[in-house]
């Protein structure tokens, strides 16, 4: 088991994350007061709980306000922040379910539901102790290295409850991009590692700087230059996970340089680059 030591602001900011190394799977345990995380979003499929205090973040453009007792179920690909509305702050624990594990293990299981990114909760907050306890006994046998056989029976536990939180996804219609604003995105895409500017997106749309802005917030719920490192972060995670250093991946996804990198990731994740990597991969800077 790899892990990273806890990184502390002060003492009222404090994260402790481990990682499976052969399911990939990440367990995070932390504190915070006040602001916790700016807005981003994660391949992973997160899961979790709020320990102690109250959390708030907003999360598919509502405001959500979890206490102890309520499980966290947040999407791939789903924008989310986080802040302490009260003094004491709150401590809460996650699990990062890749993917591509969540679909090896939902076949397995036969949980159709849970394969692909066309997976969708049907709340994102749920008040269900019994599922809270399933996800603290998964988390603790992630972080507590408890061994494969407690790791392998946790989590097909947790996933076989997560079965029943499933809904249809929505139907695209009507929720789907302006193909304007579509060809926006996906050179976002294919440009990632570029230095676009507004213009140059506005004569891929065919309209106006401004209206752009304006379809892409409605569209995206986030500005082009947000999306933008959004993708390049994930793109990062993805990259330190795998052994690069950090000067390697912020040249690779778009990134001024190594320190332009680690003010985004840490805004995003509260952990340094060169920490995450290390919990990945336990390979020294």
């Amino acid at each position: 088991m790899t892990s990273t030591p806890a990184t502390c602001d002060s003492p009222d900011h404090w994260l402790i994350a481990r990682r499976d190394p052969e399911t990939g799977i990440e367990s995070l345990r932390a504190h915070f007061s006040g602001h916790a995380y700016d807005p981003h979003d994660h391949d992973d499929m997160l899961i979790g709980y709020t320990e102690q205090g109250v959390q708030r973040f907003q999360c598919h453009r509502l405001l959500h306000t979890s206490v102890p007792g309520r499980a966290i179920l947040i999407e791939p690909g789903a924008l989310h922040d986080g802040h302490a509305p009260e003094a004491a702050g709150f401590t809460y624990a996650m699990l990062y379910l890749p993917q591509a594990w969540v679909e090896r293990a939902a076949r397995r299981l036969d949980l159709p539901g849970l394969r692909g990114v066309e997976a969708a909760f049907g709340q994102t907050l749920v008040d269900d102790r019994a599922l809270v306890e399933t996800i603290r006994q998964a988390c603790a046998a992630i972080y507590c290295d408890d061994g494969r056989l407690a790791r392998d029976q946790a989590l097909d536990r947790l996933l076989l409850q997560l079965g029943a939180q499933l809904r249809e996804p929505p139907a695209p219609a009507g929720l789907a991009a302006p193909p304007a604003i579509a060809r926006v995105r996906d050179l976002l895409h294919e440009q990632m590692d570029g230095n676009l500017g507004l213009d140059e997106l506005a004569d891929a749309a065919g309209i106006d700087r401004f209206r752009l802005t304006r379809l892409f917030q409605r569209a995206f719920g986030s500005s082009p230059h947000a999306y933008l490192v959004r993708l390049r972060l994930r793109a990062a995670r993805r990259l330190l996970a795998s052994g690069r250093t950090p000067a390697q991946v912020a040249a690779e996804v778009g990134f001024a340089d190594q320190s332009h990198l680690g003010r985004w990731f840490r805004r995003a994740y509260r952990i340094t680059p060169a920490a995450y990597r290390r919990m990945c991969t336990n390979v020294p800077d």
